[in-house]
């Protein structure tokens, strides 16, 4: 109920500016509702929004899957983590325009090209992320699993992953505010299709309503996810440190 009046509430704000800006700036919530149904009964809205979503969720995978394991491997090997903490460093610092330029360059306007450059961007915020969690290991636990002389793949369910489970948690809400904002840019640059090359026709064509049509409806779509499934799993995985 307080998200619901929060919402109302922007949308009076945004109305009310509306009715003293120019239409062509700043349009009201009602041509873009309008806008955006058009588009959504040709079907382009619906495509788009697809199309962007499978990107964002190939990039989270790929990037969220080798950013645990190296982030783990560093958090318990500390040889490892000097040999690797530089390239890390340079990663985290490396502009996210530089990485998707240069993708374009060396491999083409290309799907994998496009896919790579967002999971290179949030690969090195999991890395940290897991790496962290990896040195917060409890080693009485480590002195227990040894004590009971468990598999390591039932070390690692009962011992090692309900304690890295927060870390997974916070690096999955992370990153998927920071890849699905990295793939407009992505698609803005050099794709075809997608959220990002719309709202880049709707800038050319100077067209607000357009661009507002493509990006609330993304927008939505992550606050979705977000409510439904990203808060709900980090509750869940934390819930035995509260009880602790």
């Amino acid at each position: 109920m307080i998200r619901a009046l929060s919402l109302a509430a922007l949308l009076a704000l945004w109305q009310a500016a509306a009715l003293f800006a120019d239409p062509r700036r700043l349009p009201g919530p009602g041509p873009v509702f309008e806008t955006m149904v058009a588009e959504a009964q040709s079907g382009a809205l619906f495509s788009n929004l697809a199309i962007t979503l499978a990107r964002v969720l190939a990039a989270f995978a790929l990037a969220m899957s080798f950013g645990a394991a190296i982030g783990y491997a560093m958090g318990r090997h500390r040889t490892l983590n000097r040999l690797l903490d530089p390239w890390l460093v340079v990663l985290l610092n490396l502009p996210a325009l530089v990485v998707i330029v240069l993708a374009y360059i060396w491999a083409g306007l290309t799907e994998v090209a496009a896919i790579g450059a967002v999971a290179l961007n949030k690969l090195p915020n999991a890395v940290v992320t897991l790496r962290e969690g990896a040195r917060a290991l409890d080693p009485q636990l480590d002195d227990v699993a040894q004590a009971f002389r468990l598999s390591p793949m039932a070390r690692f369910r009962h011992i090692i992953a309900p304690q890295l489970a927060p870390y997974v948690a916070a690096a999955t809400r992370a990153g998927l505010s920071l890849v699905w904002k990295i793939v407009l840019i992505v698609e803005l640059l050099g794709r075809p299709n997608g959220v990002g090359f719309e709202i880049n026709m709707a800038f050319q064509l100077f067209d607000i309503r357009l661009l507002l049509a493509y990006a609330l409806p993304f927008v939505a779509l992550m606050l979705i996810v977000e409510t439904l499934l990203v808060q709900p799993l980090e509750r869940s995985v934390s819930r035995w440190r509260v009880g602790a």
